[in-house]
């Protein structure tokens, strides 16, 4: 009787060594794996992120090389805080874009407004009603000319009278980057959000205040060449400030980060909305390689 008890007393202890053992053999391999895929994942992820930055700093470079950059530029204008007629033609030219019109006809129309001198609110005050619908008919606004004379004026009568003509008062006056485009949407009955979103958007490097959202236009240039997270692209409060984190890391010759953002609204506007396929940036589309993705897996 004795000598069972102790045998079945040794089975069990051989038994409990054995449970022993397996769990810390277990153990053992759990952290192995365990650390293998943290150092390997540690080890990849810094380097995808890298190829990640570097091939969007390409991107960026690559496009303000291929496409225009500020339309303010485009028209001849210089904005400084010392050119202030400079600044006034540019809310000018915001105006007439802000309108149902192609950009060749605000080119033109811009240019009939130089022409005759109309470069500040005073002189346009002067001109006058009938001269304006002039000016405006020798630049292309045959269908508008009526009711953009009539904006112009209230426009610039409120801008003299508010600010004496200077929009740089009207942004020292602003208390905040929002009140800033009440204050301008404030002008006149015209000026909405596309109006103050392009005249804003090329003073971003000027106006400290001057913080407008992104268009939707540069927005889905930026999500299609893949310069946004996911995340970021859903969220616009940090939609410029990702692009401008983005921008400013690397070194930029003889560009701003209005000259990127206006390429960005120009690839958004003519190609990314219908003609995807010429695309200068064709490359770089993010829409065209998953295209080119589900075609093969359908071959």
């Amino acid at each position: 009787m004795n000598s069972g008890e102790i045998s079945i007393s040794s089975d069990g202890i051989g038994l409990a060594q054995l449970m022993a053992l397996f769990f810390i053999l277990m153990s053992g391999l759990y952290c192995w794996f365990f650390l293998r895929f943290r150092v390997s994942r540690g080890s990849r992820v810094p380097l995808l992120t890298q190829q990640r930055s570097a091939r969007r700093h390409e991107v960026m470079a690559v496009l303000t090389e291929r496409m225009p950059g500020r339309f303010s530029a485009e028209l001849g204008l210089t904005l400084a805080p010392n050119r202030p007629n400079d600044l006034f033609l540019w809310f000018l030219a915001a105006l007439l874009y802000g309108t149902r019109i192609s950009g060749s006809i605000v080119a033109r129309t811009h240019v009939e407004f130089v022409r005759r001198g109309l470069v500040t609110p005073e002189k346009i005050l002067k001109t006058g009603w009938d001269r304006l619908v002039v000016v405006l008919d020798a630049g292309g606004y045959a269908r508008y000319d009526f009711k953009t004379a009539t904006k112009l004026l209230e426009v610039v009568c409120h801008l003299v009278d508010q600010y004496h003509g200077d929009l740089n008062q009207l942004h020292r006056a602003a208390k905040d980057a929002r009140d800033l485009e009440n204050r301008l949407k404030a002008l006149g009955k015209g000026i909405g959000e596309v109006t103050v979103q392009i005249f804003l958007r090329e003073l971003r490097d000027l106006w400290p205040k001057a913080r407008p959202e992104l268009s939707h236009l540069a927005l889905l240039a930026a999500k299609d060449l893949r310069l946004l997270s996911s995340a970021a692209a859903r969220r616009s409060s940090s939609q410029v400030d990702a692009l401008m984190e983005l921008w400013n890391e690397g070194e930029r010759k003889n560009k701003t980060f209005s000259d990127f953002e206006a390429a960005l609204v120009r690839l958004g506007r003519d190609y990314c909305r219908r003609r995807w396929q010429l695309c200068p940036m064709h490359e770089y589309c993010g829409r065209r390689a998953m295209l080119r993705t589900e075609k093969e897996t359908l071959v």
